[in-house]
């Protein structure tokens, strides 16, 4: 039977594994992660994809099966993460990945 926590404990764990195990690993590929939010009655975090994170066809994938599965194990109370692309990453010169469906030359 798991302790009951206050969703500042919650919180200040998802931040620290954040800051500790995923900054690291994005930030080689000029990402970021971001805490949103924590809905401690669904057990759902919300994450900002940012930099280059933002818009990229591996970010759902890093989400999903890095991300997600590191928060479960360190964080029990996190049942599922959804993440959001950061809106100001195109100002940024970040744009989102669009796949062609042909090149040029081949019209």
């Amino acid at each position: 039977m798991s302790e009951n926590r206050s969703k500042e404990e919650i919180v200040k764990d998802i931040k620290s594994i954040l800051e500790d195990k995923v900054a690291p690993s994005v930030a080689q590929h000029n990402g970021f992660i971001n805490y949103i939010d924590f809905d401690e009655t669904l057990g759902l975090l919300k994450l900002e994809m940012a930099g280059s994170c933002s818009g990229c066809a591996m970010s759902k994938l890093t989400l999903q099966q890095g991300v997600e599965s590191m928060m479960k194990h360190y964080v029990p109370e996190v049942n599922a993460l959804v993440g959001e692309d950061d809106l100001q990453a195109g100002k940024q010169g970040y744009e989102p990945f669009v796949p062609r469906n042909a090149h040029p030359d081949d019209m």
